[in-house]
């Protein structure tokens, strides 16, 4: 589910960063042919005669460029066939991504392009009404097998190829054998013996049987492969692969392979040239092709030696199969009493070894104890030496701080004496002129003292005369 959901974000940025990506378009009725995938056709004719109205036509793009062109089945759910030109192959093959075809299922949607089954389910209607789809081959047995081979696309190509309306129901064993001798023909047969590589017109289809997978999906009872050089000295060849043979190849001329088709069938536009085809370009061919199918055979005939001796040693093991059995048997007793043993001695290990792993255990403890007590002292050592410090240094600010206010104290002192011995002088000689202010006015006080007092003993020596002569001198008439 992760996986799909990781392909899924893939593929939808591949659409959102290159609108192109795998882009396949269903041509409508007026369109002539497959429209911009008529170039995969001589002359971009396409086959005729295949005139079903449940025959669809498929251009199928890749980056906004037609890759190959497909006619569908929407009754058989399978290609008829894809038309397609050799390129270059990839040195590895691309990832497999399979799509599906949206607008076969419901032509007015808004998809014109391939998308993954997951990315729509529930946006187009009756999805899978007429095509297959993932769920009609998973647990059938059978593979989705590519009409138009990845192998023989270079990597641009390869991932326009993996898509259901290219696909159809194979065995694993034939889907490897049909891509196998495909590639071998285009590859060793084809592609050396045509002038111009780009005029190499290929044709890969099937003819559907009443088998179908899940009642749904119809099983081709014949794989067929038609080659077309349209140049100068042009050829063409067809190629036949029985179902119920994987290891059949059979070669044909196109005509004769148009009468195994549907009645009025015609591949390429005049047959390519087949009336007048060089008989030596055309033995050439045939020959590469025998070679092919002689070396596969080869194959086959190993395959069947493998076989052959593989039946001797059936029919051995059946002779044998009772002294196995025994020895089995023998072997299945030993092995439990070895397992007996080693159980025991995993017993007994356990035991001592769980003893030794608590002693290991509790000291293992004790040393992390010790080890966290060791790690909080020497963490706490920092601390307190920083502590320490900073009490120092706090108290040298201390004694700094009481030396500057002694000395302040100290300063102080003899700075007022100076500031009032500097003082002195001005005050001195300011007061010189109060001093002789002061003297001027004791001395005036002084002489109006002495004059005062004198006046004073003069007036108190006269009151006493006065006093003295009123005493002791007789008081005299007025009359005297």
């Amino acid at each position: 589910r992760e996986w799909t959901m990781k392909t899924s974000v893939v593929f939808l940025l591949c659409v959102s960063l290159f609108p192109g990506f795998s882009q396949g378009r269903v041509v409508g009725e007026d369109e002539a042919g497959f429209a911009e995938c008529n170039v995969f056709f001589p002359g971009q004719v396409p086959p005729e005669g295949f005139t079903e109205p449940f025959h669809v036509k498929i251009c199928q793009q890749y980056n906004k460029e037609p890759r190959f062109a497909t006619l569908y089945s929407t009754k058989d759910k399978i290609p008829l066939y894809s038309a397609f030109k050799y390129t270059k192959p990839a040195q590895n093959e691309e990832e497999e991504y399979w799509l599906v075809e949206p607008q076969i299922d419901d032509p007015g949607n808004d998809l014109h392009e391939m998308v993954r089954e997951a990315d729509i389910v529930g946006t187009v209607a009756n999805l899978g009404a007429n095509q297959a789809l993932t769920s009609d081959y998973v647990g059938s047995g059978y593979e989705r097998g590519l009409l138009n081979p990845s192998l023989l696309n270079e990597e641009d190509f390869q991932t326009a190829t993996y898509t259901l309306t290219n696909a159809v129901p194979l065995s694993p064993s034939l889907s490897k054998s049909w891509h196998r001798d495909i590639g071998r023909v285009v590859e060793q047969a084809l592609v050396p013996h045509c002038s111009k590589k780009d005029h190499l017109y290929l044709l890969a289809g099937a003819i559907p049987s009443s088998v179908q997978v899940k009642r749904k999906v119809s099983v081709p009872e014949t794989l067929w492969l038609a080659a077309c050089c349209d140049a100068p000295q042009g050829w063409s060849l067809g190629l036949v692969k029985k179902i119920n043979d994987e290891n059949s190849l059979a070669d044909l001329t196109v005509g004769q392979l148009e009468k195994q088709l549907l009645a009025g069938i015609h591949l390429f536009k005049g047959n390519c040239g087949e009336d007048h085809q060089s008989q030596e370009k055309t033995k050439a061919i045939l020959q590469a092709v025998s070679q092919i199918r002689s070396g596969e055979q080869a194959e086959t005939s190993d395959n069947q030696e493998a076989k052959d001796s593989g039946l001797v040693r059936k029919v051995a093991g059946i002779i044998a199969t009772p002294f196995i059995k025994l020895l089995e048997l023998l072997i299945y007793v030993f092995v439990e009493l070895v397992k007996l043993v080693f159980y025991f001695l995993w017993l007994v290990i356990k035991r001592v070894g769980g003893a030794l792993l608590d002693g290991v255990y509790s000291l293992w403890n004790g040393l992390v104890s010790y080890l966290k007590a060791i790690s909080m002292v020497l963490i706490s050592i920092p601390y307190d030496m920083g502590r320490v410090i900073v009490n120092i240094f706090l108290g040298f600010l201390q004694i700094v701080q009481d030396v500057v206010y002694l000395t302040y104290r100290i300063l102080r002192i003899p700075m007022g004496f100076v500031l009032h011995l500097a003082a002195f002088p001005y005050h001195s000689i300011c007061a010189i002129p109060s001093v002789l202010k002061d003297m001027a006015t004791g001395i005036g006080g002084t002489f109006s003292l002495v004059i005062d007092a004198t006046a004073a003993l003069l007036h108190g020596f006269y009151y006493l005369a006065g006093h003295m002569v009123k005493r002791f001198i007789p008081k005299v008439s007025s009359d005297d």
